[in-house]
């Protein structure tokens, strides 16, 4: 009978964060630096790379297909590596697409559709077998941290790459472009593989129960009441989490009149707080005895009491503590965050052994599917908002309550996911945002 694989330590954990992070570079190329080029440099609308990023996103509804993949083989390293493969691939052809597209509009267009559509492919491929290796492998108690450092690492990739490719791409050509773009592809998929290297092992698990077909896997996992009622919290709770992203520097521009500076000096104090909030759960959680669930219920409640308090701040305009608003909003978001991707994990294992990847699956859909809806539903909520109200501090309070309300529904979803304790199991190790 074959030994089970010992749980990850902190160095296998690390590993598998720089995976995560060499995801995240290449995919912030796409949002942030391929984002600017078409808007600023080709003076194209900016709806253009917003539905792109979009159709990224829908993507993501293969997750429970790549996460069903990976459960029939029992190995989930070359989902990770063929993932990250077709993602760099798709990234350099983002490149090339958008560089091509000052000299014939309709190829570049073509091209980038193409690679959208395979980073799309490549994020959730790798995203989903990476998470599922993460659950089997973390031990219980380290759960929250483990979510918290891969999650920290994706936003260190983010921040990284930005950088650096801000700076090479200084004077823009074309050119420079699609090297740069594609040289930083190459070194994510570099990192990834040496990163996942022998982490797994060689020798494929032999499947825990009966692989069947993926709509029949699917429908097993959709009847359990604790993964279909997370799903459910994981697509609203995400919705609102995202539809934030459109609206908050807008508001403090037309409502507080902060300039463009001052909104993204706001907006860094935001994500700041989101990591401090996704830290501190990952220093008590673990030491509270309180369920992963007390976490994730405690930061939908502080995300809807923060929403509620950007309603005021509409409502009364700049005398209010805008910065104080948008930092809490971060530490509630933070804290949420951390503990639903932990819980991510915790559940994964459960209900039946052999389906971590088309849960995790599942839910990363759900996850992707909310992000790409909820940007442009919160901007467009906003301006339906306005074209009612004719007031853009009213639009904006109308905005900030359903978002609330949202949070205040996900919190309620979230009580009722594992009311007692968690099932016992042998000692196999178990243990998370595209």
């Amino acid at each position: 009978m074959t030994a089970e694989p010992l749980p990850l330590g902190w160095l296998g954990i690390f590993r598998l964060g720089l995976v995560q992070a060499a995801l995240g570079a290449v995919v912030v190329l796409m949002t942030s630096t391929l984002n600017r080029v078409m808007v600023v440099e080709y003076a194209l609308p900016a709806s253009l790379p917003g539905l792109l990023v979009t159709l990224h996103y829908a993507v993501q509804a293969l997750r429970p297909r790549f996460g069903h993949g990976s459960d029939a083989v029992g190995r989930r390293t070359p989902w990770i590596i063929g993932g990250m493969a077709v993602l760099a691939a798709g990234g350099a052809l983002a490149g090339l697409a958008v560089a091509l597209m000052g000299e014939n509009f309709a190829v570049g267009l073509a091209l980038s559709i193409l690679a959208f559509l395979m980073i799309g492919v490549g994020v959730g491929a790798a995203g989903t077998s990476l998470l599922a290796l993460l659950a089997a492998r973390v031990a219980p108690g380290r759960r929250a941290p483990a979510a918290t450092l891969v999650w920290v690492m994706m936003v260190f990739g983010f921040v990284v790459t930005t950088a650096i490719v801000g700076r090479l791409l200084d004077p823009f050509s074309p050119e420079r472009l699609l090297l740069v773009v594609g040289t930083a592809c190459a070194v994510a998929l570099l990192v990834a593989i040496l990163a996942v290297q022998g982490l797994e092992g060689t020798r494929a698990a032999a499947p825990a129960a009966p692989q069947a077909s993926f709509m029949v896997a699917l429908r097993a996992v959709w009847q359990e009441p604790e993964a279909r009622q997370f799903t459910v919290f994981v697509f609203l709770s995400m919705l609102a989490y995202s539809a934030q992203d459109l609206v908050l520097e807008p508001f403090a521009g037309s409502v507080f009149g902060l300039t463009l500076g001052e909104s993204t000096r706001l907006a860094s104090m935001q994500h700041g707080g989101v990591l401090l909030g996704m830290v501190l759960v990952a220093l008590l959680a673990p030491r509270s005895g309180m369920p992963l669930r007390f976490w994730a219920v405690s930061g939908c409640l502080a995300s809807a009491v923060a929403f509620a308090a950007l309603v005021v701040a509409a409502t009364l305009g700049p005398p209010w503590p805008l910065a104080t608003s948008w930092f809490a909003l971060g530490l509630a978001n933070g804290v949420f965050a951390a503990a639903a991707i932990a819980m991510m994990m915790q559940l994964a294992c459960e209900g039946g052994p052999g389906r971590e990847g088309m849960r995790l699956g599942l839910w990363g859909a759900a996850q992707g599917i909310a992000f790409g809806l909820g940007g442009l539903a919160g901007a467009v909520a906003a301006d339906v908002a306005l074209w009612l109200t004719g007031s853009a501090a009213a639009a904006y309070a109308v905005v900030f309550g359903v978002e609330g309300a949202l949070f205040l529904f996900a919190a309620r979803l979230a009580m009722g996911i594992q009311r007692g304790p968690a099932p016992a199991h042998k000692s196999r190790p178990q243990e998370g945002l595209a």
